[in-house]
């Protein structure tokens, strides 16, 4: 044997940004499934909203909206699913990791933080998209939802929400001084999404003067483009202002992180 062979052979394995991410992203998943109140919420509350939407939906006044129960129901199952999967358990996950000192240790070696970050988010993300091919399953089968028209921007839609919420739910981890507390920052972002951003009530059945205020929260661009991805009656004009909302939250919430967000507790 050569003894280029032999150094070779001894020396130390070389690892990869994405092997790392997915080592990290597999411990993750690991704690998140010993953390049951945390997985729950993320599992089943999207799950059972859209069902409980749906009476609500139905009894709404959609007539020259250009919108059916199915329009409705399915943009709101994503934003379920970016709310509670992706964004709140994330917080819990965030925080808890900084207050036990995990995201501290881990700075300390080979990951970089974003691979830190991003192995954190990847089962919750995964949980999310999960939720979302479920639910579109579930309302092709009932409600007779087709597949949509313009897959483009569903596929704009979801990728600048997959990277936007996994970094809100940094910052606003950062935010507070324990897993609790992290659990109470997130409530007011949560609740304006709800009711402002189309999850609830669609856009097209909110007071004029709350409309404008509303198109520019950060859910709300995901919601219109998944709806009019899939209805495609989305003009060029909405469709243009959703892309730049949410480009722009997604900026904003990456350079929020980098700015602000905290690798060790508070003391």
């Amino acid at each position: 044997m050569s003894e280029a062979a032999v150094t070779m052979g001894a020396g130390p394995a070389r690892t990869t940004a994405a092997g790392r991410t997915r080592a990290l992203a597999r411990a993750e998943l690991t704690l998140l499934g010993r953390t049951r109140a945390t997985l729950a919420a993320a599992v089943f509350v999207p799950l059972i909203m859209p069902f409980s939407l749906r009476s609500a939906v139905t009894s709404m006044n959609l007539k020259g909206t250009g919108l059916t129960v199915g329009s409705v129901l399915l943009p709101s199952s994503v934003g379920f699913a970016l709310l509670f999967a992706v964004y709140g358990s994330l917080v819990s996950v965030y925080a808890a990791r900084r207050e036990e000192l995990v995201l501290k240790r881990l700075r300390t070696g080979e990951l970089r933080d974003v691979e830190i970050l991003a192995g954190a988010a990847l089962p919750s993300v995964a949980i999310g998209l999960a939720q979302c091919l479920i639910l579109t399953v579930a309302y092709r089968v009932t409600l007779g939802v087709g597949m949509p028209e313009r897959p483009g921007l569903v596929l704009l839609g979801l990728l600048c929400a997959f990277v936007t919420w996994p970094a809100l739910a940094a910052v606003t981890a950062s935010l507070s001084r324990s897993v609790e507390g992290a659990q109470v920052a997130a409530a007011p972002l949560t609740l304006v999404s709800l009711v402002g951003s189309g999850t609830f009530v669609p856009l097209e059945l909110l007071p004029h003067g709350a409309a404008p205020f509303c198109e520019l929260l950060p859910l709300t661009p995901v919601i219109t483009l998944v709806r009019g991805g899939w209805s495609g009656h989305l003009s060029a004009h909405d469709t243009v202002g959703a892309l730049v909302t949410a480009v722009a939250w997604t900026v904003i919430a990456v350079f929020a992180v980098r700015r602000w967000f905290r690798w060790e507790p508070r003391r």
